[in-house]
């Protein structure tokens, strides 16, 4: 099993719950964890990100075992120091035939797909370089004619199991020849995650339903390399209340929004495992990271959009709140007040890492979380509900 997101910005709520699931399928099968960096995209990707995406992952309680921050067999495991396995692979197909270079230019693909709307029909490349001579495609190249590769769709329906869908077909007609190495030399995502997969010995398949329609360019890849096909699962759409993709006009949306609303993250952790996974046995809610591994099951995965209910994970988050003992909460509950301003922050120096208290302001405070933490849903929501009996002086400051 693998997670391999693109560090292109903040660890989206829908990518966790792939993360996760993967998670527990590895965990529960004895199965490796492999977490891979898509980082193809240059001008999107940044270290930044990547640091953050491995910060949240951890966070949330999730772990691997081959890693860009780990190692393993298979290393290197970020796709932008893979570039010459690609072309190698590309290389391959170009001389066997299953793959053709592509002089199309980008005003000449565009006015194809102009006359496909025109016509009201699907977009799918001519085929229009797929009879060029070999020879001439050779003499074209070296006179540095820019040139895709493109890959040979074979000429049947392309079939593949889905283990939460069922059988799924795609006509060769829809399906066009994809590229998969640009004309810059930089490969495309429906070509390297094949690459990758493969080489390093990934099973399953386990993503978003968004790469539905990726599936079978992917299964004609495989087949052309020669390579066994994985079992794919395709996860259900994750909705906001109104039944659109959830997104950021939803509210918070990232695993750092909840991180900083004090949202713990057993509780996150449990709920979205609950978004399109019916556990067997009935009505029950609440899973421990244990339990979960326990019980999850890609059977029990359901193919309907899954509806992101804020008010639910606000009560795990209460029921789990209620399950840690105080003292473990007392330093993360101490920096609300600090941004709330019942807490002076650092100085200047902005190095504090402590609260300078006098004595017994710790046994004070963790009374006071005794009384307000029954009724917060968030640990955010504590300054607020702890206003009126906060007496403690405010000048208190952040020391070294």
């Amino acid at each position: 099993m693998r997670f391999a997101p693109s560090p292109t910005g903040q660890l989206h709520v829908g990518n966790a719950r792939t993360a996760l699931f993967n998670w527990l399928f590895a965990r529960q099968t004895g199965g490796t964890m492999v977490l891979r960096i898509e980082d193809t995209d240059v001008e999107r990707s940044e270290a930044r990100f990547e640091d953050q995406l491995i910060a949240d992952l951890k966070w949330l309680g999730l772990d691997w075992d081959e890693g860009p921050d780990i190692g393993g067999p298979y290393t290197p495991y970020r796709q932008s120091d893979r570039l010459d396995l690609y072309r190698e692979h590309a290389q391959r197909l170009l001389d066997e035939g299953k793959a053709y270079l592509c002089f199309c230019t980008e005003a000449e693909l565009q006015k194809e797909r102009e006359q496909a709307v025109s016509e009201q029909r699907q977009a799918i490349y001519s085929g229009k370089c797929r009879m060029i001579d070999p020879g001439e495609a050779s003499r074209r190249q070296a006179a540095r004619e820019a040139a895709a590769i493109r890959l040979r769709i074979p000429e049947h329906p392309i079939r593949f199991h889905d283990i939460v869908r069922g059988p799924v077909e795609f006509s060769n007609e829809v399906v066009s020849d994809p590229i998969i190495l640009r004309s810059n030399g930089m490969p495309v995502y429906n070509y390297v995650v094949v690459i990758d997969d493969a080489l390093m010995k990934i099973t399953h398949v386990i993503r978003g339903d968004d790469h539905l329609s990726n599936t079978p360019k992917q299964v004609a890849l495989y087949e052309a390399l020669g390579w066994p096909v994985p079992e794919f699962a395709h996860l259900s759409t994750i909705l906001g209340a109104d039944r659109e993709r959830l997104s950021k006009r939803h509210g918070a949306t990232s695993i750092a929004n909840f991180r900083d609303m004090g949202v713990l993250p057993e509780a996150l952790m449990n709920y979205l495992a609950l978004l399109g996974w019916a556990p067997s046995g009935g009505t029950r809610e609440i899973f421990s990271r244990e339990e979960l591994i326990k019980e999850f099951s890609l059977e029990r995965v359901t193919p309907s959009p899954a509806v992101f209910d804020m008010e639910k994970l606000y009560w795990l988050n209460r029921h789990y709140i209620k399950q840690r003992p105080v003292a473990d909460l007392y330093q993360q509950a101490l920096s609300f007040f600090v941004r709330a301003g019942l807490l002076s922050p650092p100085g200047e120096s902005g190095q504090g890492a402590s609260v300078m208290l006098p004595a017994g302001f710790r046994e004070w405070f963790l009374k006071v979380l005794e009384l307000r933490l029954p009724a917060v849903d968030r640990l955010d929501q504590l300054p607020e509900r702890a206003s009126l009996i906060f007496n403690y002086d405010a000048n208190a400051t952040l020391a070294d």
